[in-house]
């Protein structure tokens, strides 16, 4: 028995060797894409919603089957959180080069997006924000940096001129939450109020951690402005609006796509109604696949979109199309391809200009009605 056992063993290793050998031909190459947003904090479900977003394109080009220079390709979504902190996104942004990615969806703030950017560009990997609109982002010279949303240096002055066409404001009082995205929304909807004869009344700055806002509201509230513009997110433009309206104040809260949210109702109360915002992109219900799509998420996640997840989803999108496009998984292939995308997605017509921005801008104005947000303007940039 132990002789033809000796007899036996090498037949069966070879067979489990030549199996094993095919199983390894035949296996996907596993491709790696980084998406960074706050998965922790006051803004994690804004991260949440933008990580959806990547993950159910991954899911669905997976489905359908991703074939790269003859050999099926899985993405695999390397998911991190930068708790919108500026340090924790430059030490995820280093994992995930040494976790080999080929390109990144990220991040969401743009005060973590523009220090990590530079992480991404000294390791030559493709890097597109879904949301981060502070102008500095694009303009450091980093071929490496992309964006699939209008700038601030758009929505801040759309956001003005429809408070003094639309709104008929005159007197604005301005707060912002001094992060780079904040201040900078904030400074280009002053400038552009100014030009539209608005008078800036004043401008205060609070802080992303900030919950206590009656002392600035209270000072706010003797200047009577007609309307007062947030630079900031809906953790805190949320609680804002509430304390604005427990001091009885009337003014209209003007803010960005930071608080642009569904999240913003239950953080501002009735005061919601009070709110107008605007949003660095093309309307869900303006896609052409923006209900199907809608659909599908709630689906997939059992919740609502908040805001940018369409932007993430066409973000992954856009990097599968320029591996296609370079038939390579090669991160300096891939990047090489970037600058010639001209991609119809679900958010519209995606092409980039030399610094890494989108040709054709588009802001969306909204409020809210009966606690839904609700569309009243579309402006193409």
């Amino acid at each position: 028995m132990m002789k033809r056992s000796r007899k036996l063993l090498p037949l069966a290793t070879t067979a489990m060797l030549c199996a094993g050998f095919a199983a390894h031909a035949s296996a996907d190459v596993v491709v790696k894409i980084g998406h960074v947003a706050p998965l922790t904090g006051g803004t994690a479900h804004l991260g949440k919603d933008n990580e959806n977003g990547a993950r159910l394109a991954v899911e669905e080009i997976n489905a359908k089957g991703l074939v790269i220079d003859g050999q099926k390709v899985t993405l695999e979504l390397d998911a991190q959180d930068d708790a919108a902190d500026p340090r924790q996104a430059t030490q995820v942004a280093q994992k995930l080069v040494d976790d080999k990615v080929v390109a990144v969806v990220g991040h969401l703030n743009s005060g973590t997006t523009i220090p990590a950017s530079k992480i991404y560009s000294d390791a030559g990997i493709t890097e597109i924000s879904p949301s981060a609109t502070d102008p500095a982002y694009t303009q450091q010279g980093f071929k490496t940096a992309y964006r699939v949303v209008a700038t601030d240096v758009q929505q801040g002055p759309a956001l003005a001129n429809y408070a003094a066409k639309a709104l008929k404001v005159k007197t604005v009082a301005v707060i912002d939450d001094a992060t780079a995205y904040g201040e900078g929304l904030a400074n280009e909807f002053a400038k552009q109020a100014q030009a539209d004869g608005i008078k800036v009344l004043s401008h205060d700055a609070t802080n992303d951690k900030a919950v206590d806002f009656r002392a600035i509201l209270t000072k706010i509230k003797g200047e009577h402005p007609d309307a007062i513009m947030f630079g900031g997110m809906d953790s805190v433009g949320g609680p804002l609006a509430k304390q604005a309206r427990q001091l009885a104040i009337q003014s209209k809260i003007l803010s960005g796509d930071g608080v642009c949210s569904e999240k913003v109702v239950e953080l501002a109360g009735a005061a919601a109604n009070n709110i107008v915002c605007s949003i660095a992109g093309m309307p869900l219900a303006k896609m052409a696949d923006g209900a199907a799509f809608a659909k599908r998420y709630e689906a997939r996640f059992h919740q609502p979109i908040e805001i940018y997840a369409p932007f993430t989803y066409d973000a992954v999108y856009i990097i599968a199309d320029a591996m296609e496009r370079a038939n390579s998984i090669d991160p300096a292939k891939i990047l090489a391809k970037m600058p010639s995308t001209d991609y119809q997605g679900l958010i519209g017509e995606t092409e980039f200009d030399a610094h890494g921005d989108l040709r054709h801008g588009v802001i969306s104005i909204y409020d809210y009605v009966a606690g839904k947000k609700t569309l009243l303007d579309v402006v193409k940039m």
